[in-house]
């Protein structure tokens, strides 16, 4: 800790030595440059009678992150301070606490050479055997404290060697990374003139210290990851292939936070996508099967009261996001799905080791001037997603399974959606979703049923001038199950891009549950000058899943005020 401060003190002196010569000398030298950012997200948790629920202990919490880089031609080195005073924001990760030196790094950047010591972020390929990321909206940080170093002998190729500890709040992981990663641009080679050919190898090793418990294991304190990659475009098709693979592990176990010894297995992840782009219509299709992809810098999770490390998206080392459609309705993101990647052995009833499954997106453009086009044009987008558990034969006790590699097993999740978007005038802009989902609540998140909705949304957009607009939207949910049905409705207020106000309400009227026929209301505003944006709100929090980019938190149920500030310099 003493040397970590060290050397935050001596950077932070140099950055501010060199803005003071900046200042100060007559003559503009180069001295480089300091930026960097500051972001706070403060919430103040009220009692909410109607919803039976108390404020907690320490209602005021705040999650911090300030970032100083200092760049000086080819070096840049920076260090990130976070502070979660007095508390993080409620079911974030317990690991994020206090006040404390999170990140620090030095780069030095060249035109083929790029290298890293301290923390850095990664991904390979796709990301399913690696990817260090930051989103501060999901609590997850899980940088690589080490070096990397990568290598660009030519245009064509790029080779990356990393070594490192994943971050856990303000601390590492026991399992040490390697990594080694390749991009090989092969048009020259196969001299081709009208199309793309690319091809990417990974390798990623987890070294972790088997416990003593465990005498003759069948498996090594390493496991090796591999993956492969192919990727090919001519004019208006493109097509993606990736294989990863991970060596034999002691299989976890969720129920008990254990290893099975006499459980080991491999696993693997297969992905395809090939899409057509052209001027007025677009088609991408996506499959996908993983099986035990489960990849973690510590083999077992760390246990927190109810918790483990694993609820908060920690100590994961790969990245598998749900490919499904992202919807921005309020409505349509109760019941959103999560790739199903682990072994996950519940009951007799509920035994999966994976996923398989896919989406399809199109795109049409009806061209302006034709009959279904009119003036401005009409766009259409269609999108079907349908995820399934993996077929094969299946054994509680003692736990084994044995997969099939084609076919489906019990169905997860299901999404099929068209959007309609049409502009009348100058301005007037309207859309119209159509929304129809499966979720099986049982295998996806240990609910008491599974659950089919039909939800519909209009949104209508009116210009008052180029930089004064309104929006509102209604949306409506019929559910046969779980809550029942909702209903919802948004108007936003945006002026010379500076002010936004909104307000939006969502209510379960439809719940059997009469008392729990809540309104979950929300309204604030955000204010943006230059680099700065100041917004707060006042509202109700439905408790569950919020995601971002198909990667999921839960949260709980809440009302209060919340403040974000956000700016850079």
């Amino acid at each position: 800790m003493q040397v970590r401060n060290f050397v935050v003190t001596v950077f932070l002196s140099c950055s501010l030595l060199a803005v003071a010569q900046i200042d100060s000398t007559e003559v503009k030298k180069d001295f480089g440059r300091v930026f960097g950012g500051f972001e706070s997200n403060t919430q103040w948790y009220l009692n909410d009678k109607g919803r039976g629920i108390v404020q907690p202990e320490d209602p005021i919490r705040s999650n911090n992150y300030l970032f100083v880089n200092y760049q000086y031609k080819g070096w840049t080195a920076g260090v990130q301070v976070e502070a979660y005073e007095k508390n993080a924001l409620l079911n974030y990760n317990p690991e994020f606490e206090g006040t404390n030196v999170a990140n620090y790094f030095i780069n030095y950047k060249s035109k083929k050479w790029d290298v890293t010591a301290g923390y850095f972020y990664e991904q390979f390929g796709s990301g399913m055997l690696l990817r260090a990321w930051e989103d501060r909206a999901l609590g997850i940080n899980t940088a690589l404290r080490g070096g990397r170093v990568i290598f660009r002998p030519s245009d064509n190729v790029r080779l990356t060697a990393l070594f490192g500890q994943q971050r856990t709040g303000f601390h590492v992981s026991d399992g040490k990374i390697y990594g080694f990663d390749s991009d090989f641009q092969l048009n020259q080679l196969f001299k081709f003139e009208k199309s793309d050919l690319t091809l990417g190898l990974s390798y990623v090793g987890r070294q972790e210290e088997i416990t003593p418990s465990i005498v003759d294991p069948d498996f090594e304190e390493i496991t090796h990851g591999i993956s492969g990659r192919l990727n090919y475009s001519i004019h208006s098709f493109y097509s993606n292939f990736e294989y990863n693979y991970k060596s034999k592990d002691a299989i976890l176990n969720r129920i008990s936070i254990s290893l099975d010894e006499n459980l080991i297995k491999d696993g693997n992840a297969i992905s395809l996508n090939l899409g057509y782009s052209k001027q007025g219509l677009g088609i991408d299709a996506t499959l996908r099967r993983s099986e035990n992809m489960t990849f973690l810098s510590e083999r077992i999770p760390t246990v927190n009261g109810e918790n483990t490390s694993l609820n908060f998206n920690d100590k994961v080392l790969n990245f598998t996001p749900a490919l499904t459609k992202q919807h921005h309705s309020n409505l349509a993101n109760i019941y959103v799905y999560q790739a199903q990647v682990g072994f996950d052995f519940k009951d007799p009833r509920i035994l999966k080791v994976g996923e398989t499954g896919g989406q399809i997106d199109i795109f049409y453009e009806f061209a302006k001037d034709t009959k279904l086009g009119g003036k401005y044009g009409t766009k259409i987008a269609l999108n079907m997603a349908s995820w399934y558990n993996l077929p094969g034969q299946y054994r509680l006790t003692p736990a084994e399974y044995k997969t099939d590699f084609f076919g489906v097993g019990e169905k997860y999740f299901s999404d099929y959606n068209v959007e309609i978007k049409k502009q009348f005038s100058e301005n007037w802009r309207t859309g119209f979703y159509y929304i129809n989902q499966y979720y099986n609540k049982p295998w996806v998140e240990d609910g008491s049923t599974d659950v089919r909705t039909n939800i519909v949304t209009a949104e209508a957009v009116y210009n008052f001038a180029s930089d004064k607009s309104i929006r509102m939207e209604a949306e409506h949910m019929w559910a046969d199950a779980d809550f029942k049905n909702w209903a919802g409705g948004t108007v936003e207020l945006n002026l010379k891009d500076k002010y936004s106000f909104y307000f939006w309400d969502i209510i379960n009227y439809g719940n059997d549950n009469t008392a729990r026929r809540n309104h979950y209301y929300n309204f604030g505003g955000a204010y943006r000058i230059n680099s700065t944006r100041i917004a707060m709100n006042y509202g109700r929090q439905r408790g569950g899943l919020v995601c971002v980019g198909g990667v999921c938190r839960f949260v709980p149920e809440s009302t209060g005020f919340t403040l974000s500030i956000n700016t850079a310099f």
